[in-house]
């Protein structure tokens, strides 16, 4: 671990808590009106309630911070940083190729995209700092339901997503 001070311990963890919170705050942008628009939409009967997306997510964002927080207090973080920060923007992107753009093939290319990078994350994380890695398994489960949730939608309503 990097000798750091109590204050850059602090401004540090403050900082990627606020960059993966600034982009819950770009997907949620596009997804003001995903509610109505989710509730539009013909689902598989294992689809999560709307209400449980808000909740999951603020605290996937929360651990996904934490998580970047104890890597980057390592030495050789960088890489893996690198990797997280990519991730973190396709994750942000997604809710725009959905909810806005009505993307389905590339929104569920997305989610696979955002899959495997949340893997690498999660191995180059816990190579650094296991709790770390372990931090974004909950990431990992809740992306791999959204991408079979993504084909599923997509599949159910051709008439939205083309």
């Amino acid at each position: 671990m990097r000798t750091l001070s109590r204050k850059q311990q602090i401004l540090g963890l403050a900082g990627w808590l606020v960059l993966a919170y600034i982009a819950a705050a770009i997907g949620a942008v596009a997804s003001i009106n995903a509610a109505d628009f989710y509730a539009s939409l013909q689902q598989p009967s294992w689809a999560p309630p709307a209400w449980l997306f808000g909740p999951m997510w603020t605290t996937l964002y929360g651990l996904m911070g934490i998580a970047a927080w104890l890597a980057w207090r390592e030495r050789g973080a960088r890489p893996a940083l690198t990797v997280f920060v990519g991730q973190l923007a396709l994750n942000a992107l997604w809710s725009w190729l959905f909810f806005v753009w009505n993307l389905g093939a590339i929104s569920f290319i997305g989610t696979v995209a955002l899959w495997v990078l949340i893997l690498v994350t999660l191995v180059m994380f816990w190579r650094l700092k296991a709790l770390a890695g372990v931090l974004l398994i909950p990431y990992l489960a809740w992306v791999s339901l959204a991408c079979a949730l993504t084909w599923s939608v997509w599949q159910l309503n051709p008439q939205v997503f083309g």
